[in-house]
């Protein structure tokens, strides 16, 4: 058959194949260049699993041991390839499981898209089997939803649904779809999403905005820049390079801004936030410019609001214009993409030292080294310490290897001590906080990017919400290194219960089962590490292990991470100990 469609006033003829719905979300996902796609299978998906079934020469299907493994994979998918991470699911308690990870897509900007299997039409709202409002559920955590009823309306959903999904600011989007659309037969035909009315992904640039952020950048005598994941979705790297280089301006990063530029680089300051590095927060409030790049000033970096860098004027890069002005008042916004912006504001800068100003940021590093630092990678006491099996993983991949996270105290020493020669190597969930999400993600990661060196750090709390997985890391013969810090405590947790609620440990104390063994259940060599002399060997035959591999490392059962700025307080109040 042929459909006619009008188009720049001409009449055109496309060829189109009468097919069921079924297999069109295969074939649209196909036409997307989806090569992976990671899920778990029920009843009101069955369909496309059949044709997932037909078409396994042309996308691979990963069944993971959960449906939040599989949003968690698609993350990791997503945030180390740049593309598109899809995850699929059955009705009711398959798409409820979803959820978490869909939430932490859209905290973090991350492109994903997820389709759920859905009850027949007919059946919607008589509570049938497995049916949940999905569509409802979803729709505070999805950049965009909708429900498909019908097969002819299934291809121009999921073109919606990449575009929407990758463009300007990513996030996830859902797309709920009944049973008999996917057994209905219809005329299909493809085309891509290349606009949606009304939706205006990337704000045009003004240049006069960039140009009175060149002015104050110019006329300033202590910037600062602070960098974040925006840097890395709009591909700026080298564009927020070549600005620090020759403004000679001191940057720091979030922790999802994490790679954009090598940590090594010598204008890389370090982290900022809650946990991040002492010279780039205390200078917070010291800077007279603020230049923001493609971060959302979340609390954990601005402590509190009343007193963060009210003494500096406030340059805000950002591609989403509900983030100006949101949390901090900006003197000059500056919308739009963040490497177009760069590109445009570098000739516009002046060559600049600031040597004063560096040296301040290098005394304060001083401190902290003294205070914590040495402390953390050279530890003289009898406990393995977080940051010494940071350091040794460092030393074996070279600073080369993709980190990926789950949350607690594992995460603050992962994202303050790996070395980060590469972009898009720090893989953590930063919003939401998602204790359970750096086993399945690093799957994602490693199958996205099979020729890097992948290694999953977890804490023993985080790890054993997403165990199971490791089931997928065995059938799918993922090469993920897998290290657990295992202290027999909800680590951050009891820091702040050691801290702020006299050290009444409530729930926080892990009685833990033997990793080791449960690793080797799955097939995966494993080894435990309790002493220091043991550690630099352990790693070394981690890393150049071709397969997947378990590390176990106990490290201080009280260990706490500093810095620390408490809740509710200025940045000017980071504690060192």
């Amino acid at each position: 058959m042929e459909i006619q469609t009008i188009k720049n006033n001409q009449t055109t003829k496309k060829a189109t194949e009468r097919i069921s719905g079924s297999e069109a979300i295969v074939r649209c996902l196909i036409e997307e260049g989806t090569k992976i796609i990671y899920g778990y299978p029920g009843g009101a998906i069955m369909p496309v699993y059949d044709e997932l079934f037909k078409f396994q020469d042309k996308i691979h299907h990963v069944l993971t041991r959960h449906e939040q493994g599989a949003t968690h994979s698609a993350q990791g998918f997503a945030r180390i390839s740049g593309q598109v991470g899809v995850a699929i699911a059955t009705s009711g308690p398959g798409a409820t499981n979803l959820i978490t990870g869909i939430a932490d897509a859209q905290i973090d900007s991350t492109p994903m898209v997820c389709i759920t299997g859905q009850v027949f039409s007919h059946l919607l709202g008589s509570d049938a089997f497995q049916e949940t409002d999905i569509v409802g559920i979803s729709t505070p955590v999805t950049k965009w939803n909708c429900q498909v009823t019908k097969a002819s309306d299934i291809p121009a959903a999921i073109a919606k649904a990449f575009y929407i999904a990758k463009s300007g600011r990513p996030g996830p989007v859902l797309i709920d779809i009944t049973k008999d659309a996917q057994l209905e037969e219809f005329d299909f035909s493809y085309e891509k999403c290349t606009q949606v009315r009304s939706y205006n992904p990337v704000p045009k640039t003004e240049i006069a905005a960039v140009e009175a952020a060149a002015k104050l950048i110019n006329a300033a005598k202590k910037p600062l820049i602070v960098w974040g994941q925006g840097v890395i979705l709009s591909e700026a790297e080298k564009q927020l390079i070549a600005v620090v280089e020759k403004a000679g301006i001191p940057a720091a990063w979030t922790i999802l801004g994490a790679s954009a530029i090598p940590t090594s680089h010598p204008l890389n300051v370090g982290m900022v936030g809650m946990h991040g590095n002492y010279a780039p927060n205390k200078l917070t409030n010291e800077c007279d410019v603020l230049i923001a790049v493609g971060m959302r000033f979340d609390d954990r970096v601005t402590g509190t609001l009343a007193t963060y860098a009210k003494q500096a004027k406030i340059i805000h890069f950002e591609i989403d214009p509900a983030e100006i002005d949101k949390n901090v008042k900006t003197d000059v916004a500056v919308l739009g993409d963040a490497k177009a912006s760069l590109e445009l504001l570098l000739p516009l800068l002046e060559e600049k030292k600031h040597t004063d100003w560096h040296q301040e940021f290098k005394d304060l590093y001083a401190i902290e080294y003294e205070k914590v630092i040495k402390d953390d990678l050279y530890p003289t006491k009898e406990g393995l310490t977080m940051g010494e099996v940071l350091k040794e993983i460092n030393i074996q991949s070279k600073g080369n290897a993709a980190i990926v996270t789950d949350v607690g105290q594992h995460q603050m020493i992962a994202c303050r001590y790996a070395d980060f020669n590469i972009t898009k190597s720090n893989i953590t969930s930063g919003g939401l906080g998602t204790m359970g999400f750096g086993l399945p993600a690093a799957i994602g990661a490693k199958m996205a990017a099979p020729e890097r060196e992948v290694v999953s750090i977890s804490g023993d709390g985080g790890y054993q919400m997403t165990i199971q997985e490791l089931g997928t890391i065995f059938q799918q013969k993922a090469a993920v290194k897998v290290v657990v810090l295992n202290n027999d405590f909800l680590g951050m947790v009891r820091q702040w219960q050691q801290l702020f609620f006299d050290k009444r440990y409530a729930s926080t104390e892990m009685v833990n089962p033997n990793f080791v063994k449960i690793a080797e259940g799955y097939y995966i060599k494993a080894k435990k590490v309790t002493k220091r002399e043991e550690l630099a060997a352990a790693v070394k035959e981690m890393m150049e292990s071709k397969e997947a591999y378990f590390l176990e490392v106990c490290v201080e059962k009280e260990g706490n991470v500093f810095p620390m700025i408490p809740t509710g307080a200025s940045v000017s109040d980071i504690r060192l100990e």
